[in-house]
């Protein structure tokens, strides 16, 4: 009996279920984990990412054990934890701190302590780029250059969410507090995307990467939401009526030399950005030379897709739920809607003052396409222009304000890296 009651005993504690008694928080994230999938499984938003997202949440909470709790078991209690998880924190702090390496963590740790190493190094994001590169088209932006500010623009979320997050402590009283590093990874979601945010994370924050992400990709799908009534609210109905001359043609030459001269001058200007800028330029370099036509169609499809299931999981693991249900959370959550509103807002404004300057001819709805979640923001563009004028196509020169985003806010982030990595 003494051994049936041992083996009992070991079958329990080495279950998942022993450890939902231990803290009501670990329930608590399972239930958010679930809400996340059903947002994106059932609502579709952003599924790619967020069903990806969200299942690895829960495979990390449904193992999951909070340091405090770790601290009373035996040593061989501590052992077995350790083997039935597959994300461990122990190990990435000890990283963190110079104490554990790579190579250790490919030996002791789980599968999601593998996939996340192409999160640390910044190997994932870079490669959604090159993806993404491919997929772009700078025609619209080549056609009209000053669609170049309109993009600029839009990045003026960016600064004023990181001056909010480093503002936080005395708004709340020091409830909240983010330190500096904190505060530029979270005003980059006002960017619109999703892997610059992962890659600045990374390197300046890392410990708030889940909910950096979460919060990033959740508002890029929630764009045809957050973003109609801020248009409709800075811009008069005339405004909005505005149809727009077509795009002048853009000649293979000019679509050939771009990337390679933006690559040259911005990685000479930032160094830091260059993993980011040069995977997008050689992305785009791919589809528009007509000789790689074949690794065009990789970068797109296969490695786009197998980067993405990688990505998603992996930052979805980050989200234990001892470090993510914090008062910073929320924090996050707000200022993330905030540095959206803001970017949406400063690219608006800057296209009212285009809209006088050039007598009328620009459309300022083109102006909130500045953030770079595309082509998604160029098509609330598209929508809004159509319900004031039926007869409007402000697609294409919505996407040139697009397109100049994604290098914005890659630019932004090389920016706050350089000042804030050390």
């Amino acid at each position: 009996m003494e051994n049936v009651a041992e083996v009992l005993y070991n079958l329990w504690t080495q279950s998942g279920f022993s450890l939902l008694f231990t803290d009501p928080r670990q329930v608590i994230m399972i239930l958010i984990a679930l809400l996340l999938l059903y947002l994106g499984l059932v609502k579709k938003f952003e599924p790619l990412l967020l069903v990806g997202i969200a299942f690895g949440m829960l495979l990390t909470n449904l193992t999951a054990v909070s340091p405090d709790y770790l601290a009373t078991l035996s040593e061989a209690d501590q052992a077995k934890l350790f083997e039935m998880q597959i994300y461990h924190p122990a190990l990435w702090d000890g990283y963190m701190n110079g104490t554990i390496g790579l190579g250790e963590i490919m030996h002791e740790g789980g599968l999601l302590d593998i996939l996340y190493i192409g999160v640390k190094v910044g190997l994932y994001p870079s490669l959604i780029f090159l993806g993404v590169g491919a997929m772009t088209d700078f025609g619209p932006l080549l056609a009209n250059p000053k669609s170049l500010l309109l993009g600029a623009a839009a990045q003026f979320g960016i600064f004023a969410a990181f001056v909010l997050a480093g503002s936080m402590a005395g708004i709340t009283g020091g409830i909240i507090n983010f330190s500096p590093e904190q505060a530029a990874s979270i005003g980059i979601i006002g960017g619109a995307d999703g892997p610059t945010a992962i890659w600045l994370t990374t390197k300046l924050a890392p410990e708030l990467l889940a909910p950096i992400a979460i919060a990033a990709y959740s508002y890029m799908a929630l764009i045809p939401l957050i973003q109609p009534p801020l248009m409709r609210l800075l811009t008069t109905e005339e405004e909005r009526k505005i149809k727009m001359e077509q795009l002048r043609p853009v000649s293979k030459t000019q679509k050939i030399l771009f990337p390679i001269i933006v690559t040259i001058f911005v990685i000479l200007l930032l160094p830091s950005v260059a993993p980011l800028l040069g995977c997008l330029m050689l992305g785009n370099l791919f589809r528009e030379c007509g000789l790689t036509d074949r690794l065009s169609d990789t970068a797109q499809n296969a490695l786009m897709n197998i980067v993405t299931i990688f990505l998603s999981v992996s930052v979805g693991a980050t989200a234990l739920y001892y470090r993510f249900l914090e008062p910073s959370t929320i924090g996050i959550i707000v200022l993330g809607l905030l540095a959206f509103e803001l970017a949406t807002f400063g690219g608006l404004i800057l296209g009212k003052i285009m809209c006088k300057l050039s007598g009328g001819k620009i459309n300022p709805l083109i102006g909130s396409a500045g953030v770079s979640a595309v082509p998604m923001a160029a098509r609330v563009s598209q929508i809004e222009g159509a319900k004031a004028n039926p007869s409007n196509f402000l697609l294409m020169h919505a996407m040139g304000p697009n397109v100049a985003g994604v290098i914005g806010s890659a630019v932004a982030a090389g920016f706050l890296l350089a000042v804030f990595g050390g």
